[in-house]
């Protein structure tokens, strides 16, 4: 198979993005679009040659399609992902893999019976900057790591309770969900799966019922590392700051480009005699590359079977842990994680 012919449900903004990716990469095209909303995949549709359908059952039964991309609200993503690859199909699915992590294993149980393959959208993963820092500490460059500190925050806006992700039923968490499981996510490329979690959540602006507005959490991890961090919806200029710190030195992540701040990463090597550490900035270019390369990386991966990154099982950890960390706000105790298996 030279060429993979796909299919994209959801057409927001995200979906744009996949639509866009899809149809400009050489070994992929769009062919069906669906969105509840007609005019919207008519829109799509028609900016990259494909076709618009009436719904998302017709697009993953269609015979033609080799993959689908699920770019729909929270609450949706584990049905329609589990129907294509039933019907054979290779997913492509936005974080978070479904609402718990019961519904993150259940996709990735649908996977092994069609022998198809499922990947979690994870692009922070492939920006460049959080890209290198992972590769200095692979290298050795900070040592071992100790601890981390992460900050990823926007500033939420009036009626949030009116949107899906303001429907707890829709989203199945608030910020935790939707900008923590990010945090998660990398948490384990970097140190790995916590062996211990806490957490404190807050509702402290928006009118969100039972949903959470800020998050903050304390992990665990065999060996002794010790991770933080807070993720925010009344973080009212944006934030994105990732830091990890080893017994030589440390690598600092700021910025995600555009209202993020430009991207830049800072390597701090220790003065190991004590004094002022050194101290290298890098800083990468302001567009945002990094949907182009995760793209490429799942594309790579399904036709040349390779392992690419954000695979099932990296779904399935940041549910885990999510749901610990919804389990420990909710009873004011440290969680351990209910681990697969």
């Amino acid at each position: 198979m030279t060429q993979l012919a796909v299919g994209l449900v959801g057409c927001g903004l995200i979906g744009r993005r996949r639509a866009a990716e899809a149809a400009d990469h050489p070994r992929t095209s769009l062919a069906l679009v669906a969105d509840v909303v007609p005019a919207r995949a008519a829109e799509v549709a028609a900016a990259h040659g494909a076709r618009a359908v009436a719904g998302w059952r017709e697009l993953v039964a269609a015979p033609g399609i080799d993959v689908v991309c699920v770019a729909t609200p929270n609450g949706h993503l584990a049905e329609i992902a589990i129907a294509a690859l039933d019907a054979g199909k290779h997913v492509l699915l936005e974080k978070p893999m479904g609402r718990s992590a019961d519904e993150a294993r259940a996709i990735a149980a649908a996977a092994r019976r069609a022998n198809r393959r499922v990947k979690v959208g994870f692009n922070h993963r492939y920006h460049p900057a959080i890209a290198r820092a992972r590769a200095e500490l692979a290298a050795g460059t900070i040592g071992a790591p100790i601890n981390v500190r992460a900050r990823y925050g926007h500033g939420g806006r009036p009626g949030y309770e009116n949107e899906w992700r303001g429907d707890a039923a829709l989203a199945g968490g608030g910020e935790l969900t939707d900008q923590g499981v990010h945090v998660a996510d990398l948490l384990h490329w970097f140190v790995g799966v916590p062996r211990e979690v806490y957490a404190v959540t807050q509702t402290a602006v928006w009118p969100l019922g039972a949903l959470e507005d800020n998050a903050f959490a304390i992990l665990r991890y065999d060996g002794g590392c010790v991770a933080t961090f807070h993720t925010s919806w009344t973080q009212w200029k944006n934030l994105f700051s990732f830091e990890v710190f080893g017994e030589l030195g440390a690598l600092i992540v700021e910025g995600l480009g555009r209202s993020y701040g430009d991207e830049t990463l800072t390597i701090v090597r220790r003065a190991l005699q004590g004094g002022v550490p050194a101290t290298e900035r890098i800083a990468f270019a302001a567009e945002d590359v990094s949907w182009r390369d995760e793209w490429n990386d799942f594309v790579a991966g399904l036709l040349d079977g390779r392992p690419y990154l954000g695979d099932a099982r990296d779904g399935i950890v940041a549910m885990e842990t999510l749901t610990a960390l919804y389990r420990s706000a909710r009873d004011g105790v440290p969680a351990n994680l209910d681990r697969e298996g």
